[in-house]
């Protein structure tokens, strides 16, 4: 796999760890908290995985910037997206530690309080990073 690859492999990272996200509530909103725990850490291994994907596309010294293409009203729309997932990303990287670390240290009174915010941010996360990803090389890629 080459490094230009990597974008595509972090879209389908980001849609994996969505779809886990989404079945590991359904799973605990059922009360079956075997299989809710397998999503999350599921959820969390493909996050680690897109993580280190990211890093390793965006530090190669081989690749310039990617600009994006569209022009008119998609552009602040692009832009929003673009923002609100940065900063996000950046959020929820300790919201997640702290709502593993209380679920694994069976705190879960706790887990619930910082989950009912840590799920719909991390999924606001891998579902925009899926449409950043669409927009910068899909739907308007570079000529």
């Amino acid at each position: 796999m080459s490094i230009s690859q990597l974008p595509a492999l972090n879209a389908v990272l980001n849609s994996i760890s969505a779809i886990l996200l989404i079945t590991g509530y359904f799973y605990i909103r059922q009360k079956n908290i075997k299989a809710h725990r397998a999503c999350m850490i599921s959820a969390f291994v493909t996050s680690t995985l897109f993580l280190i994907s990211y890093l390793t596309y965006h530090f190669s010294k081989d690749l310039g910037p990617t600009r994006f293409q569209g022009v008119g009203i998609v552009r602040p729309v692009y832009f929003f997206i673009l923002i609100t997932h940065t900063v996000l990303a950046v959020v929820i990287v300790p919201m997640v530690f702290v709502t593993f670390s209380r679920a694994l240290k069976e705190r879960f009174d706790r887990h619930r309080k910082i989950a009912r915010w840590t799920l719909p941010i991390w999924l606001y996360v891998s579902v925009t990073g899926v449409i950043v990803y669409l927009m910068l090389y899909q739907i308007y890629p570079a000529k």
